[in-house]
This record gives C-alpha cells, structure tokens and sequence, in this order.
C-alpha cells in the first residue's frame, strides 16, 4: 500500500510541542556568544524632513556599544521593486536607515547597540531627532492627482501603468453594471516578527534570518554588501510564520554586518509587535472599479477591472502584485472580453508586499463582487451566473483573454459540490421565511469560485538532493523552505514511497546555503510540485543506482532485482536480500543524487466556497455560521497538512472579509500599532469549516499536484463578503465594502 494519500501525523510536531522550535531569538549558536542587542529608532512621521541628529547622549549610556545613523552607513541603497511599465524613476531606493527625509512612519533612523535589549531601549530614549514636518500623502486620489510628491525629484507619485482600456467594450451587453470596490490594507501578522543575527568570523559574514528563502537572501545581501557567495552564508532557523511578508532579505537585516564589525561582535536584533505592524509590508492595498456586461439571460459577455495599487512608501513587491491580479482578472469564466488597467501609486504608508495569494486574492475578490453584482441587478441566483458561465471540463487546457493557459479543472463539479453540501435549496428557504418574517438576523449566503496561479515562479525551479547514509538512514536536502507548512513530513513520505525506508530514519534539511547552495525557497504555493518533485526525481534516481549496486553485490541480473520492505532482493527469492547500509558502505562514490526541476508552465488549482452568516439589522453584527468547501489542489499527499493550509487559508481569508484593516489617518499616523486595535480573528468568531475532496491531477509534474498553500485565502474572502452582501439585499444593498464590522454595515443599512 502506497503511504501517499494517507494522514501521515507530522514529524515535526513532537519536536515543536515539547521541546519547543528554535527561533532567531532563541539561538544560543557559539558563534552567536555575547551578541549585542539591535534596536531602531523609527520615525513617528508620515513624511518630514530631518533637520538634526543627535546621538552623543546616547553613545554614552550604560552598555552602549554604538550608535549609528543614515552618516555612519556606507552601504548601497536596497534597491526598489522595479513597476509596471519598467525601471521605478530614480531616487526610490529604500536606505538603510533614513537620510534628510522619512517617508512613513516606522521608517529607521538610527540604530543603537547595546549589551542587552534593556540598555538599548533606554539609549533610545536619548536620541534626539528633530522633524519639520512635510504634508503627507495618503489618499489613493491625493496620490493620482501628483499636487504633493512622495519623491518630489520624481515629479509624480505614479510609478507605473499597465493596460489599455477599449470605449467598446460593453457595446453589445443588455446590461452593464460597474462598481468602485476596496481590497483593503492589511498587515501578515507572523506570530514571530522580523528578526536577524550576524556574526562576523574572519573575513566570512553568518546571517541567521527569519525567512523564506536562504538562497534569495543570501544573493540579496551578497549584492548589497558586496560579498562573494562564499564570504556569505544564511541560515534559516525555525520561523514563526511568513504568509509572503518574509520573501527576501531587508535593509535592517543587512545593516547588521556593518553594525557587527564596526562593533567587533555578534548582534541580533528582534523586532517587537509594534513594530512589525507598522515597519513590516503590508499587503493587498489595491482600489479597484469593476464592471461587468451580457445578456439578462445571465451570459457574461465583458469585463473591465481597473486597478490603483498602492505601494507605500517604497516600491517593492507591492509594485508587481497587479500584474498577477490582471493575469487572472477573468477568475473561472469564460468570458469573450477582459480587459485590465493597472496603475501603481506611492504614498507615505508603510511599502506593500506580498501577503498570502499575493494580487491573486484580489482578483478573485473583484470578478466575485461583479458576479454577484450582476446577478442582483438582473434578477438571477448568483450560482445559477457563476454555472452558466464557469469555463467546461472539455474547454481545458483552457487559454484566458488574459494570457493564462488553465492546465485542468472542474468548476462546475466544484461549484455543485458545495451547493449539494449546503443544502442550498433550504438556506435559500430560510432566507426567504426570515425575510417575510421581517426577523432582527437575516441569513446571508455567499458563494465564490475561484482559480488561482500557483508556482508563477516555475522557471527558476526547485532543488532537491537525496543521500543514503551509512547506517541505512536517508538525508534530504532541499532548496524549499519550510515555516509552518511540514515539508519535513511531505518531503519524508515521497522518499519513503520510493526507497521504502521508514520516516523516522530520513531526516529533511533546507534553509542553509552553505549546504544547500542553490535553491528559491517558499512562496507563490511552489513548494510540493517544484521542491517536492525534485526530492521525488532524487529519490527515484538513488533507487535506479541501488537497483543496478544490488545486483552486483547479490551477483545476479538488474531486470531481476526488486525492492520489497526496504531491501533488495531477487525477484522470488527472498533468502538472499541487501540492506540500504550495506549499498551506501560499497558504494564508491556515494549513493546520492541531486534534481533541479523545473516545471513547464505555472498550474492552476481552483474550488469553490460557501459562507453563511447572520446580519442583526438593528446592531450590523455579522455572526459567521458555516464555511463549505472544496479546494482542488490536483493530487493529494497528505490529507492532514492539505486541511491545516486549508483551515488557515480560510482563517485569513475571512478576517479580512470581517475584521481585519489597516488605516490611517490624514497625516499618515497608524492606527493600528498593536493587536489591542489591530482585529485579529481568533478561534471564537470562526465556524467549523466543513472540507470537501476534489482531485484533479495537473499533468505538469510526475506527482500530480498543485499548490494548496494559498487556496483558503483566495475562496474565502469574497465568500464571506458576498454572504454579508447577501443578508441585506432586500433591504437595497448593494455593496459593502470590507471589512465588513457592524459600524460599516449598520450605515450600509441605514443608507440603502
């Protein structure tokens, strides 16, 4: 019996749950002996010039090591994210620690090292910054409009444009509907923050970083500090979490080799939960004006999606996120015409990133909205529009207006699934008695479909080696990496499946570049069919080896040579077998092997979701009832870790739809600097998700399967949002936009 496909428990747990994981700030590493503390003083100004700089005070404080400002820094500026339409004008890098301006609040400034984290804060305390103030821009218009510049030598604060719009669009629709919708701010949230350690030993630089990619990292830094790849290395420890927000290195982390060897000691700097809301990127911040045109007969014939991205204060990953939110702006739907125009926008906000979807949550969420939309405005059941349009089984592979080529999927099944699931007929029932009743909590249902990119980043590939050692036991070494996901367990079962060895005797290894030199890392739900087919193709290759090393030893043809149990032995004749060990003990050079593959084309998982909520008319009290769905993933390794991405997803996806929003106000000042006024979901607003099973295999790669990482979050926002929607379209409303808190829809209510 194959161990794939079965709920294999997580290796990594007992580990976790006893002993504890093994954080940046909980290394006690040799070389790491007697680092200093890091701290930073950050900006309290959305945007100001900095007028002086004082640190004397401070450099004499107790347990003072050093203090350093923007002067002290001979480093490079950490360069932008590049934009849409090309290179981002000049002057937009991001500095280490901030020079002659701040542009957001949390921005660094200065940089104290102390002997402990104590002595630092209080020498923080005695730096003296004065600030003259500069007007802040903060509103997506104010931002277009270019009458004040977040980078006045730029002239503009428009930083790129992408797509053309045609007046003709919508010629041949009997209906068209448009509406301006927000995908809000909101912040990644990792349990554990930022945080670094560095030490310096001889001419050779140790960065231990909390992140998901020790590779891009490492070449990140060797770029900025100017290193060659073997005067650097990163190690990943274990990491509190990421959801996209620790993709790459940052100017703070880099910062710390020069503080190191000015200093002549190891320092370490982690950040606290203040920080990490208002310095770490942000995600989504995308405006977006969505129409929508066909027939009443419920036949979608056009859609137009604009989109204003606003990228913070610093162009980086938030500057590409719209070209995936434009190359799936069709979503499920085979629509004849799509079109996009995408502009992005600084502003003096904390920079945008990526966070979990990364521009593909906010598609969905857009095509969604103007599903239902146009389903309320010609009279229709909105899952009745979503069947008559979703693109067919024999349409695949399907090519989308906006370029996309859809390896496999079965929306309509997907769609069906949940319906019959629900009982869709008898919520539609209840909703209707409760209507007519004129009841206080009104049932709202809401649905969404979806399709999502996943391993968008398929032509760099992924790593994967696979060494039996000595003893029997088998090491793996990949260019993944793992925080929170149980590659370890995932990475084990597909060697096991092969080699036949036992899962507690191969141990799964990543996040080191000097170990594992070549390598992407976690993101864009890459890691199961790029990093786990190069481990599944390493260990394939290792049992070709064994088979023809067996043969020899056992002195008899390779076509007759099987392995059974975890031993090779001739076909028929189990009295004469060998053992893993004795195959690594004869082998010359080693039983090993080493895969980089790289996969074709992107895939694209897809499901469908369905929320139900109460709405309590008087107070706009949102209750969240049941969560129905199926996420189709391809080919399934291990149930247990596809439920926990999936009941993450979900989570996450529905706190933004409820609860979660980062804001400012008009001078840029954050109002949302810790988990006291930040809305976090927590386990007593969520509802028991329910989890359907759907298959289909991508013919991409030999396993079969598609990313599952970011599912949940890309269904279940516009799901809830639309239930939401849903409940009150009786009373004439249209739209809400999220998060949708009581405040928000009881005006919604009292304005419709």
């Amino acid at each position: 019996m194959s161990i794939l496909g079965t709920r294999v428990q997580r290796v990594e747990d007992p580990r976790l749950l006893t002993v504890g994981g093994t954080y940046v700030d909980d290394l006690r590493e040799p070389a790491l002996q007697g680092a200093l503390h890091v701290l930073f003083v950050r900006s309290p100004l959305a945007n100001a010039t900095i007028t002086e700089v004082d640190v004397d005070e401070a450099k004499s404080a107790p347990g003072v090591h050093g203090v350093f400002t923007a002067d002290d820094v001979d480093l490079p500026p950490y360069p932008s994210g590049g934009s849409l339409s090309g290179p981002t004008p000049a002057g937009m890098d991001r500095p280490h620690l901030a020079k002659g301006v701040v542009r957001y609040v949390g921005e660094p400034v200065v940089a104290v090292v102390a002997e402990t984290l104590g002595q630092a804060q209080d020498a923080a305390e005695m730096v003296s910054i004065d600030y003259d103030p500069l007007d802040a821009v903060i509103d997506l218009d104010e931002a277009l409009a270019d009458e004040k510049l977040v980078f006045p030598e730029a002239g503009t604060n428009v930083i790129g444009t992408a797509g053309e719009l045609d007046d003709s669009l919508f010629a041949d629709c009997e209906v068209v509907v448009s509406k301006q919708i927000l995908n809000q701010r909101v912040a990644a949230a990792s349990l554990e923050g930022r945080s670094a350690a560095c030490a310096w030993e001889g001419e050779k630089v140790t960065f231990w970083l909390s992140n998901q990619n020790a590779q891009s990292c490492r070449d990140e830094l060797m770029a900025n500090l100017g290193l060659p790849q073997e005067k650097l290395r990163v190690i990943t420890p274990d990491v509190g979490g990421g959801f996209g927000a620790k993709i790459g290195s940052e100017q703070e982390a880099a910062l710390l080799s020069l503080v190191s060897k000015q200093v002549g000691k190891p320092v370490k700097w982690v950040e606290t939960r203040s920080e990490n809301l208002v310095a770490m990127t942000h995600g989504r911040a995308q405006r977006h004006v969505v129409t929508i045109g066909g027939r009443r007969d419920g036949t979608v014939q056009a859609y137009r999606l604009e989109i204003v991205q606003d990228v913070g204060a610093y162009p980086r990953m938030g500057a590409f996120l719209p070209v995936f939110t434009q190359m799936m702006a069709s979503g499920v739907y085979d629509i004849p015409k799509v079109e996009s125009r995408a502009q992005t926008v600084v502003t003096n906000t904390t920079p945008i990133g990526a966070y979990r979807g990364a521009g593909r949550p906010e598609a969905t969420a857009a095509i969604e909205r103007a599903i239902d939309l146009f389903a309320a405005e010609i009279g229709a059941d909105p899952a009745d529009v979503r069947r008559a349009n979703l693109v067919k089984p024999e349409q695949f592979p399907y090519q989308t207006p906006g370029g996309m080529l859809y390896d496999s999927g079965e929306y309509i099944k997907g769609l069906d699934s949940v319906l019959d699931a629900a009982d869709y007929a008898s919520l539609r029932e209840e909703q209707a008695k409760r209507r007519a009743d004129g009841a206080t909590k009104q049932l709202g249902i809401g649905l969404a479909s979806y399709v999502e990119i996943t391993a968008p980043n398929n032509t760099e590939g992924e790593t994967g080696h696979v060494e039996i050692r000595p003893d029997g036991s088998a090491l793996v070494l990949t260019g993944s990496s793992a925080h929170g996901q149980g590659h370890w367990t995932t990475f084990a079962m597909l060697v096991s499946e092969q080699l036949g060895i036992d899962l507690d005797k191969i141990e799964v290894v990543h996040g080191d570049t000097d170990l594992i030199p070549k390598g992407v890392g976690t993101m864009g739900s890459r890691s199961l069919q790029l990093g786990g087919t190069a481990v599944h193709r390493a260990a394939v290759d290792v049992k070709d080896k064994a088979r023809k090393l067996a043969a020899e030893m056992i002195e008899s043809d390779e076509a007759d040579i099987e392995l059974t149990d975890g031993k090779w032995q001739v076909r028929g004749a189990p009295n004469v077998t060998v053992s893993w060990a004795e195959l690594a003990q004869k082998a010359e050079d080693g039983l090993a092997a080493d895969v980089h593959f790289v996969e074709d084309r992107p895939t694209f998982p897809f499901g469908s979701h369905l929320a139900v909520v109460e709405v309590d008319v008087e107070t706009g009290k949102v209750d969240y009832l049941r969560h129905i769905t199926v996420d189709d993933a391809g080919v399934i390794v291990n149930p247990i870790l596809t439920e926990g991405q999936r009941h993450g997803g979900i989570a996450q996806g529905a706190a933004q739809a409820l609860l979660e929003e980062v804001s400012y106000d008009s001078d840029g000042n954050p109002q949302n600097a810790s988990f006291a006024d930040y809305a976090i979901i927590t386990a007593a607003e969520l509802p028991s998700f329910e989890l359907l099973t759907m298959e289909t295999p991508t013919t991409l790669n030999p396993l079969g399967a598609k990313g599952i990482g970011e599912a949940g979050t890309i269904g279940a926002t516009p799901a809830v949002q639309n239930a939401v929607v849903d409940a009150l379209s009786h009373l004439g409303v249209r739209h809400i936009d999220m998060p949708t808190t009581p405040e928000r829809v009881w005006q919604s209510i009292n304005q419709a």
